[in-house]
């Protein structure tokens, strides 16, 4: 497991609870507007912390914080998460996981394991756009497979999409309302040009709030909550 990044409490992070956030190392996925760009390479990690080093801090911590979110770069990518959360669970608290949704096999282990108790899942575009939108080649079936994982759990989680207006439409929020249809709840994340993988991206723009407003309209024929980050 490499570890790049810990943050010993957040308040907005893990809905209503109060958590840490361990952010692992490497993302299988080159989304040019991603905030994080330091964690995308697999094996390009400029600070590392230890697990041991967070399990011990974790132990300090017990009653005082209720979660701990893990998240990257993508969690999934690394094969000994299932350790990592088995030990932290151990503490007990509750896990929260954020994914691409690229490795569905994990996420039902993880579910049917019962020892993850919250999933975001990023949602990036309409599968026919995602490889143009991320960068990336992917598997769409495998985005199925975890959208419909989640949909038919009984695990708390949430769809996500960061919005970026040069590569999504509105036509293109009608299909991810169908793609999501019948889902609870689902975020629209403003872009925030802070700091971006593909450094053009510095300057794009997300949409106005009337825009966002039009375009939660159009996710709610769909999805019974839509919310604007």
């Amino acid at each position: 497991m490499l570890i790049s990044g810990f943050q010993k409490s957040s308040f907005i992070d893990y809905p209503k609870k109060i958590a840490a956030i361990i952010f692992t190392q490497g993302c299988n996925f080159k989304c040019p507007y991603c905030h994080n760009p330091e964690l995308n390479e697999i094996n390009k990690c400029e600070t590392e912390f230890s697990v041991s080093h967070i399990v011990d801090f974790l132990k300090t911590r017990v009653g005082k914080l209720d979660g701990v979110v893990i998240t990257g770069g993508e969690p999934t990518l690394h094969k000994d998460l299932p350790d990592l959360i088995k030990e932290i669970k151990s503490m007990g608290y509750l896990i929260k996981l954020d994914s691409n949704g690229t490795n569905s096999t994990m996420l039902k282990t993880l579910i049917d394991e019962n020892i993850i108790d919250y999933v975001a899942m990023d949602i990036k575009a309409p599968l026919e756009k995602y490889q143009e939108v991320i960068c990336s080649k992917v598997n769409l079936k495998e985005i199925e497979k975890s959208i419909n994982i989640l949909k038919t759990s009984s695990i708390p989680h949430e769809f996500r999409t960061t919005v970026v207006k040069t590569q999504l439409d509105k036509k293109d929020f009608e299909k991810i309302g169908q793609l999501l249809e019948g889902e609870e709840i689902y975020y629209l994340q403003k872009f925030v040009p802070t700091k971006t993988l593909d450094e053009s991206y510095i300057n794009s723009q997300t949409y106005s709030t009337e825009e966002f407003e039009e375009i939660k309209n159009i996710l709610l024929k769909y999805i019974k909550n839509v919310e604007i980050r």
